[in-house]
C-alpha cells in the first residue's frame, strides 16, 4: 500500500461545513483531484469553483474515490453516511481507504473497521482538535486509530491538514483520545470564562489582565484564542455548542461504561446543556459565557 501521490490518488471528501470546507481545500491545494458531497451543495460551492467534482451520493463519492474523508456532524450522521441508502461503505472498492474525521463515538468507528474490513476495505477514525482557525491554517492536532500501514498512506493528506499527527492505537483509539481532548477543553473553557467574570468584578483591566496571566502557569490556547472573542462578544462558531454537548455526552456515556465518575465534565456538561436551552446551540463554545454571566448577575465585555 504506497503513499498518496498527487496526480494519482483520487480523493473523495463528504461534509464541507465550518471545519470541513478548508480541511478539503488544503488537500486540493496540494494538486489532488476531489470529488466531494454535502446535504446542501450551496456548501461546496468554493471547492466546486476550484474544480472539485460533484457527486449525488456518499456511494458515489467512494465509487470515484481511492480514499474517502468523511467530516459530518453527529453520530447519527455518520452512521447514515456509512451504512444508509447509497452509504460510503456500498460504493467502497477493494483496497480503498475510509477516513472518517467526525467526532463520534468510539465503538461506532469500529463497527465501521469491521464491515469495511469484510469489503477488503481500509478504516481509520482521525478526529481533530484546532477549532476553525485550525482548519483554515491547516494546524490541527489529528488523533488517529487503524492499521498502521493504511494511516501511513494517508499520512501526506492528514499532513496537509494538520501539525500534530499521532496513531493512537487500533481502530477506535483516535476517538478516545478526541475523548482525551474535550474533556480538558470543558475545564478549560469554564476557568477563562470565570476568570474573566473574576477579573471584571475585581475592577480589573481585563486585557492587562490577560497579558500577564498569559505569561504564567495558566497560558494556554483557550486563552489566546477565545478570551478576545469573548470580550468583543464574537460568539459566533468556530466549533458549535450543540456539536460539544455531543461530545462531551459521549465521553460521559464511556466513562459510565468504565465505571468512572467525572464530575468535572458533568458539570461543564449541565451548563452546556442550559444554553442549548436558551437558544445558543448553534453559537460558538465560548458562549459559555452567556450563562455563567447570567448565573453572576454580569456582563463581561472589552472596555
Amino acid at each position: 500500500m504506497g503513499a498518496a501521490e498527487p496526480g494519482k490518488t483520487r480523493i473523495g471528501w463528504i461534509g464541507t461545513g465550518v471545519m470541513g470546507g478548508p480541511m478539503c481545500g488544503h488537500i486540493m491545494d496540494k494538486g489532488f483531484s476531489l470529488t466531494v458531497h454535502t446535504r446542501n451543495r450551496d456548501k461546496a460551492k468554493a471547492l466546486l469553483s476550484k474544480g472539485a467534482a460533484w457527486a449525488d451520493s456518499p456511494g458515489a463519492v467512494a465509487e470515484a474515490s481511492d480514499v474517502v474523508f468523511t467530516m459530518v456532524g453527529f453520530p447519527s450522521d455518520v452512521r447514515e453516511v456509512y451504512f444508509g441508502n447509497r452509504g460510503v461503505l456500498s460504493g467502497a472498492g477493494k483496497g480503498s481507504i475510509l477516513v472518517d474525521m467526525t467526532t463520534t463515538e468510539p465503538i461506532l468507528a469500529q463497527e465501521i473497521y469491521a464491515a469495511a474490513r469484510a469489503k477488503n476495505v481500509h478504516s481509520i477514525d482521525a478526529p481533530v482538535s484546532g477549532g476553525d482557525v485550525g482548519a483554515r491554517e491547516a494546524r490541527l492536532s489529528i488523533m488517529v486509530g487503524g492499521d498502521p500501514e493504511a494511516v501511513e498512506a494517508v499520512m501526506p493528506l492528514l499532513q496537509a491538514m494538520g501539525k500534530t499527527i499521532v496513531r493512537q492505537g487500533g481502530p477506535g483509539a483516535g476517538q478516545h483520545t478526541k475523548m482525551c481532548n474535550q474533556i480538558v477543553v470543558a475545564g478549560t473553557m469554564i476557568g477563562v470564562c470565570e476568570s474573566l467574570i473574576y477579573g471584571h468584578k475585581a475592577g480589573l483591566d481585563l486585557e492587562v489582565m490577560l497579558s500577564c496571566i498569559r505569561g504564567g502557569a495558566a497560558a494556554c490556547w483557550m486563552l489566546d484564542n477565545m478570551a478576545p472573542r469573548i470580550l468583543n462578544r464574537n460568539f459566533d462558531p468556530g466549533f458549535y455548542v450543540d456539536h460539544f454537548v455531543k461530545d462531551m455526552g459521549i465521553a460521559l456515556d464511556e466513562a459510565k461504561r468504565m465505571k468512572l465518575a467525572l464530575p468535572g465534565l458533568a458539570l461543564v456538561h449541565q451548563l452546556y446543556v442550559a444554553l442549548q436551552a436558551n437558544g445558543g446551540g448553534r453559537n460558538g463554545t465560548q458562549a459559555l459565557m452567556l450563562v455563567l454571566e447570567q448565573l453572576g448577575n454580569t456582563k463581561t465585555a472589552r472596555a
